[in-house]
């Protein structure tokens, strides 16, 4: 590989580690939040349990779950871009 293409995918990668770490921040700011959604859904009292609000609460953790997964593929890919990068440039 010669030395211009090195660095421009040395560039890229550089990019998508940088986009890794901003979604690695943003997963823990989701994950705070889902983890106090959590805690306030397992706090509705019983009486409550069947209200539109422990649906609201359950729908929001359900769907905040999804994030957290779908945001772990995500970071988990972009590490594998980078690794692989790495590899085609050694």
């Amino acid at each position: 590989m010669n030395a211009e293409r090195r660095k421009k995918l040395n560039a890229i990668s550089s990019v998508v580690d940088e986009l890794r770490s901003a979604l690695e921040e943003l997963k823990d700011d989701l994950s705070s939040t889902l983890e106090e959604e959590q805690e306030y859904f397992d706090n509705i009292p019983e009486n409550l349990q069947s209200s539109e609000r422990y649906e609201k609460s359950e729908n929001a953790v359900d769907k905040l779950e999804e994030c957290d997964g779908n945001l772990n593929d995500i970071i988990s890919n972009l590490q594998d871009v980078c690794d692989n990068i790495e590899s085609a440039i050694e």
